[in-house]
């Protein structure tokens, strides 16, 4: 039996010489001798492919978390690897990505000291730049209610009005963009508070 390590490119059954006749060759880069070889062999085993669960976009619907190509996504691939969206829901393993053993345990333990972190604290901090919505303005056109991705956003039925929940809200800003009416208002970002960001960044160029 021999190890090489190394990643294969190819295999083929297109023989160089007569050693190669009636064989499968493949042809790997071999790093601890920095070299590309052609190995003939009577038989090459595959890896077995792997393939995202069947209701993984139905369960990112439910979680309210991304889901690209049938993985779950996670909020930063370097700052957050394990976290998602959602707060307190963490993802690890091959949900994810394929991956293997050690990496999966990695991310596991990660996630595991997330959660207890959490639990320790007896306390969520909630995100402080959420949307509120303006009753007076609000028209209940509905238009914040579908495009809220976290589902953040309630209509109440009595006052015909739109309610955004601030545990759920990140604060990302879309249905402050997208209301008509200009009913809703996201915390610290104001046209005023822009408007003076902008001003004081350019004073010194005014000057």
């Amino acid at each position: 039996m021999r190890f090489i390590r190394g990643r294969a490119a190819s295999v083929t059954d297109f023989p160089l010489n007569d050693r190669e006749v009636g064989k499968l060759v493949v042809r790997v880069e071999d790093t601890l001798i920095g070299e590309v070889r052609r190995i003939p062999l009577d038989m090459v085993v595959l890896a077995t492919g792997l393939s995202p669960a069947e209701d993984a976009a139905r369960m990112a619907r439910t979680f309210h978390i991304s889901c690209g190509d049938g993985f779950f996504m996670e909020r930063h691939p370097k700052l957050a690897p394990v976290s998602t969206a959602t707060d307190g829901i963490y993802i690890a393993g091959a949900c994810q990505g394929p991956k293997d053993i050690p990496d999966t345990v990695a991310q596991a333990s990660a996630a595991a000291s997330l959660v207890q972190s959490l639990m320790s604290k007896g306390e969520i901090e909630v995100e402080s730049a959420t949307s509120v919505v303006d009753a007076e303005k609000c028209a209940g056109c509905r238009i914040c209610n579908t495009l809220c991705s976290l589902s953040a956003i309630s209509f109440d039925e009595e006052k015909k009005i739109s309610v955004i929940n601030d545990v759920l809200c990140k604060g990302c800003g879309t249905c402050a963009a997208a209301c008509p009416s200009a009913a809703i208002i996201a915390r610290h970002f104001t046209d005023e508070q822009l408007f003076a960001e902008m001003e004081g960044a350019l004073y010194d160029v005014r000057a």
